[in-house]
């Protein structure tokens, strides 16, 4: 078990945010971090054109090393959005065939899927919620050889529903279909078995569980994909981009791997150091101790939430690092608010409380919560 590490974060005490899932605070060191990088674009001539790569790199290398896979896997993206496009631009479908979503599932993994079911004459498939809770037989009792692609979470974004991956991947490699996974709330909290789940893209927005800036994410693309079609083309992914002289003699050819599907501009000088602070202190602590630590967090308030009546999914059918708690009735009125005014942070999605706590997260900061409840309740 990790101890309360909210020392590292900017959290005044009387703050109980547990809302992680909506975004995360960075590090007080990550914030010193970006400060001196936005500072040096007062002075460009102290940026090189090494620079240009070097941290990009740097960044790339600490992502693969958190999902488990190479460097040369990994492409920088804006969003998660941008990583499903890239995907949904390479990824073959045609008229007749299936693209498997979930009910309620985030709109960055649907909105391109649409687009592209319209363009190809391909249906969109949505599982519905299982009464049951389980996510996983529900997507394996749909998914056969219709369906080209199955684009999920690892766990639902509103209360934490768990889909087993690897069995579920196993199923698409039987007929054939490609996975497309939205890592967003859970990679960095929830540990991601790459070589048994083997997807074709895994994409993941990095203002979240990577502890990270909004505007700057990672997308993973399989290697049987990395000779695609980019979004874009920008300079900085054509071979030889690091002659600035050259750049001129212009190049059909891109940097190796996935470095094409870079987004332009990837060299963010002001945000990429403080993301690759988020994802270094998430190495140090390692994900499999974030996420135990976690588990044991969301149980406690689970346990709490059984004496108030509230309901959740079974520990096996969620993600440990989050939870939606569910009222018998409807939701009390001027709970939002009353949260609120004693700045206990949390998101109401669906019909779910969603409670997203982190390491910086204390039992005062669930006590505060509960007061509030047992309040309203």
């Amino acid at each position: 078990m990790i101890p309360c590490q909210r020392h590292l974060f900017d959290l005044p005490g009387d703050i109980a945010y547990l809302n992680c899932a909506y975004m995360s605070p960075i590090l007080k060191h990550a914030a010193a971090i970006g400060a001196d990088a936005v500072a040096r674009k007062c002075r460009p001539w102290t940026i090189s054109a090494e620079d240009f790569f070097n941290d990009s790199e740097r960044a790339r290398e600490r992502f693969a090393e958190l999902l488990g896979a190479q460097g040369d896997d990994i492409a920088v993206v804006p969003a998660a959005s941008y990583g499903v496009a890239v995907a949904a631009a390479n990824l073959p479908l045609g008229a007749g065939e299936r693209v498997l979503v979930l009910a309620d599932q985030f709109p960055s993994n649907l909105y391109s899927w649409h687009e592209l079911a319209a363009q190809t004459g391909a249906e969109m498939m949505t599982v519905a919620r299982p009464a049951d809770g389980d996510w996983s037989a529900a997507i394996l009792a749909r998914l056969d050889e219709r369906v080209a692609i199955t684009a999920l979470p690892h766990c639902h974004w509103t209360d934490g529903g768990l889909i087993d991956l690897v069995t579920v991947a196993a199923r698409c490699r039987e007929v054939g279909s490609a996975l497309v996974i939205d890592a967003t709330q859970s990679l960095g909290a929830l540990p991601f078995d790459l070589a048994a789940i083997q997807p074709d893209y895994v994409v993941c927005a990095g203002y979240k569980w990577l502890l990270g800036p909004y505007s700057v994410g990672y997308l993973y693309v399989a290697p049987r994909w990395q000779d695609g079609r980019p979004l874009e083309h920008n300079w900085i992914a054509r071979a030889g981009s690091e002659d600035f002289a050259g750049l001129v003699a212009y190049q059909d050819t891109y940097q190796p791997g996935a470095r094409r599907f870079d987004v332009g501009e990837r060299a963010n000088f002001g945000l990429l150091p403080v993301s690759m602070a988020g994802l270094e202190q998430l190495l140090a602590w390692g994900q499999p101790a974030i996420a135990a630590t976690l588990a044991a967090r969301t149980a406690g308030i689970v346990e709490r939430a059984k004496g108030l009546g509230l309901t959740t999914l079974p520990d096996h059918l969620r993600a440990g690092h989050l939870l939606g708690l569910r009222f018998a009735d409807d939701m009390p009125p001027g709970l939002p608010e009353r949260l609120a005014k004693e700045r206990v942070f949390v998101s109401l999605r669906g019909d779910s409380l969603r409670v997203a706590p982190h390491l910086y997260n204390n039992d005062a900061d669930v006590d505060r919560l509960f007061s509030v409840l047992n309040a309203v309740l």
